[in-house]
């Protein structure tokens, strides 16, 4: 994403760190020098103070004061010596006595030019000297003791300028170190915190196409967990109401068709019921009339006439049957319940029932491996088409005996064929093998006990779905199609 959260959180704090630690570098370049010369010079008050209050008890000559002295030495790196004024010398610490007795007197009636008074006092000056010789600095301090004792002392300042820049060395390594680390880290965090967000995004755009599958999953109990419980909920809320939608949008539609209709399919139904009850009610009579006149006196010939009314009377119910549940649909009385349900499994579930009778008549049934493709639709509804399809596929399938089942995406809608080897439809008969009772083959729709209204009953559920249905003829055999739409729609 080109204003990724992710980037900008990671840039953000990588770069308030980046400043943070510049900032770190320039005020120790800056002030640490300064900071370890207050601190040098403060040692060396000190060590004026210990020499003084020695001088006022008398102890600067003893060997207690000595040791002391070498603490003091040790600690802060100082060296001096504490003289009479005009006598012998009453303690020296650090090295060469000599040339600390040298530089006593000459700081005392001699001052060096290159120097830098730090500060001075009745008592005491304070000054950093360069050494001519070595061109190394000191920090001196030479003076009187309230008792009259002079003293000098010396710490170098070399050792602290050095100190200074290895640990500025050291503070610019380690601090780009730690931006590096501290880089990959809030990388890490930033994505830890940005991959619900995202997650949540896709839901949210999945939800834009009308594909309420995708639901938030995380297990954490921060806000974002909470705003993804509350776009699963929305998401429920809108499937539920899209729903609704769209069944009482059939409705609406199917109303306002079936106004026109009623009338006219009224009298079409009436005709065509008394044309097909015509046949079997004489083949009742005419039985039923030769048993009663006795015209058959063998039990054999008995049974035949009674097993032809028992045939055709069966024919008859189920007629009324598919003619109830026709009638039903063409008046509206029965709801069409738009719901979201997997076609796949629907189909394979046909299949599967149907096994015995395909094994029976040596029809071999194909159909590749498809994954679940949801669909809206009532689901039964869709079932009773895809029977009359199959069933019709098995009664008219001749030659190799294939049916063969394929379902075709075709952008927001599934395409659902069913394909049978065996004689082509006439092209005459095509545009009619909808209407009710209309039989391309009536000898064979009698042979197998047909209605006539199977794909009458196909075409008016899928007119009350208002969608597309049809039958091909194909190389070898017959193609018989619907369509419905899908709930995932495809994504740019």
């Amino acid at each position: 994403m080109k204003y990724s959260i992710k980037k900008q959180f990671a840039f953000t704090f990588t770069g308030l760190m980046a400043v943070a630690l510049l900032a770190c570098w320039l005020i120790n370049s800056t002030f640490l020098s300064s900071y370890y010369e207050q601190k040098r010079e403060r040692a060396v008050k000190e060590t004026y103070n210990i020499l003084n209050d020695a001088a006022k008890k008398g102890t600067l000559g003893e060997e207690s004061f000595a040791i002391e002295l070498e603490k003091i030495s040790g600690r802060y790196n100082i060296m001096g010596v504490v003289q009479e004024a005009d006598g012998p010398i009453m303690g020296t610490f650090g090295n060469d006595m000599v040339m600390l007795q040298r530089l006593l007197w000459e700081r005392l009636y001699a001052p060096v030019e290159d120097t830098r008074l730090l500060e001075e006092t009745d008592n005491y000056s304070i000054q950093l000297v360069v050494d001519p010789k070595t061109k190394t600095e000191y920090m001196e301090m030479v003076g009187r003791l309230d008792e009259g004792q002079v003293f000098y002392m010396r710490t170098p300042m070399e050792n602290i300028r050095e100190s200074v820049q290895i640990a500025n060395r050291f503070l610019f390594y380690v601090g780009i170190l730690g931006v590096l680390l501290s880089s990959i880290v809030i990388w890490m965090v930033s994505k830890k915190v940005t991959e619900p967000i995202l997650e949540l995004a896709d839901i949210s755009q999945r939800m834009t196409n009308l594909d309420f599958e995708a639901k938030y999953t995380g297990k954490s109990k921060n806000e974002i967990a909470l705003l993804g419980d509350n776009i699963n909920k929305l998401s429920e809320a809108l499937e539920e109401t899209i729903r609704e939608l769209k069944t009482a949008n059939n409705e609406l539609l199917k109303d306002l068709e079936q106004r026109n209709k009623t009338d006219e399919m009224r009298k079409e139904f009436l005709s065509n019921v008394s044309h097909e009850l015509k046949t079997p009610i004489a083949l009742i009579q005419g039985y039923a009339e030769g048993l009663r006149e006795g015209i058959s006196e063998d039990e054999e010939s008995r049974n035949y006439y009674c097993d032809v009314i028992m045939d055709e009377a069966g024919k008859m119910n189920s007629m009324v049957k598919s003619l109830m549940t026709l009638n039903e649909l063409e008046f509206g009385h029965d709801v069409i319940n738009m719901e979201r349900f997997d076609l796949t499994a629907l189909i394979r579930g046909c299949i599967q029932s149907s096994q015995l009778l395909t094994r029976q008549r040596g029809i071999s049934v194909r159909m590749k491996e498809y994954p679940p493709v949801f669909v809206w639709g009532d689901e039964f509804k869709t079932e009773e088409v895809f029977r009359n399809y199959f069933s019709n596929g098995i009664n008219y399938c001749e030659g190799e005996k294939i049916i063969d089942v394929r379902l075709e995406q075709r952008e927001d809608k599934v395409r659902v064929t069913v394909f049978n080897t065996g004689k082509p439809i006439p092209e005459e008969c095509m545009g009619r093998i909808w209407e009710k009772f209309y039989k391309v083959d009536k000898a064979r729709t009698r042979e197998y006990g047909g209605s006539g209204v199977g794909l009458s009953i196909v075409k008016a559920i899928m007119d009350a779905f208002h969608q597309s249905y049809g039958a091909v003829n194909c190389e070898g055999g017959v193609e018989f199609w619907f369509e419905l739409e899908t709930v995932r729609k495809e994504q740019a």
